[in-house]
């Protein structure tokens, strides 16, 4: 039996999965089930000691891409698999999200917003892609396809990773002293990393402040990996630019926050990249199927590092 547990689109998740699964029996919190018999759960944030109740519990399918929540569980066994989507639709919302950030900067389109709400005609300068400098952080499966596709469209765009990365286009770089004189040759910092020990807090005051003057920042990672109070300080100093923004410490940001009316700074809910429940589903089953066969699986997290 595979039990779901999602506080979204219950139903939708439910059909979808009975569609992709039509030889195992799926049920949906909160739906009675007889505990033992779950062998397998599709989840999203569910509540603390839910897992435990399951003892025969093989594996955990995670219902989008951050699996940190999942690997810090107390309530999960270690010889349970923990298995995330690869894709189910995220990575080309992403590559949209991000080059909608780049062409924000990079066209002016912030600066002409700015002006239209000030009654203010005035043209500026292009500057073409080949002299925008891109910097992507996290060269994963999402963060990887970003990268190279800005490259195909002309930017002059750096990556970097915790282990070593070859993308074609791309000027790869890793670890934490190459980050640092990398910030300094960046006009627009994209973060995709996910969240780990290593990786929160990474972009703390110092680091910000190494960016050049008028840099920009594309934060769709973690909310854990960006200093916020730091950011708008480098804002309201004018060393920054602006920033898009997706992803927060705590969602929603509190209402009296100063991001929410800052004339720099484009936010949104967390949607830069939506898991798609059709192909999520048909993913999951998949990867139940490779389960069985005892083959390899795609997306099985390894708990030492986070993904």
């Amino acid at each position: 039996m595979l039990y779901l547990y999602t506080p979204y689109q219950r139903e939708a998740w439910l059909d979808a999965l009975r569609a992709a699964l039509p030889d195992v029996t799926v049920a949906a919190w909160p739906d009675p089930v007889k505990v033992d018999a779950v062998r397998y759960l599709a989840a999203w944030r569910p509540p603390e000691h839910f897992f435990a109740q399951f003892p025969a519990l093989k594996a955990v399918f995670t219902l989008g891409a951050g699996v940190d929540r999942f690997v810090e569980r107390n309530d999960l066994a270690s010889h349970v698999a923990i298995v995330r989507l690869t894709d189910a639709g995220m990575v080309a919302q992403m590559a949209e999200y991000v080059l909608y950030g780049v062409l924000r900067f990079q066209r002016d389109f912030d600066l002409y917003a700015a002006q239209q709400h000030g009654h203010h005609w005035l043209q500026h300068a292009p500057r073409s892609a080949a002299q925008t400098r891109v910097t992507v952080l996290g060269l994963g499966e999402i963060g990887g396809v970003v990268a190279t596709r800005l490259a195909t469209l002309g930017y002059v765009v750096s990556g970097w990773s915790r282990g070593r990365r070859a993308l074609e286009g791309v000027a790869c770089h890793e670890g934490l002293t190459a980050l640092e004189a990398l910030l300094e040759q960046t006009d627009i910092l994209v973060n995709l990393l996910p969240s780990t020990p290593r990786t929160r807090s990474l972009l703390d005051g110092p680091r910000l402040s190494r960016l050049p003057a008028g840099a920009a920042i594309i934060h769709a990672g973690r909310g854990d990996q960006l200093d916020l109070d730091a950011l708008v300080l480098l804002l309201d100093a004018d060393r920054l630019r602006g920033a898009v923004l997706d992803v927060f410490p705590e969602e929603p940001l509190p209402p009296d926050h100063p991001l929410w009316r800052h004339p720099k700074v484009l936010m949104t809910p967390h949607v830069a990249a939506t898991t798609l429940i059709v192909p999520a589903a048909q993913q999951i089953a998949d990867k139940l199927a490779a389960l069985h066969a005892g083959g390899q699986v795609a997306g099985l997290v390894d708990r030492e590092q986070y993904y």
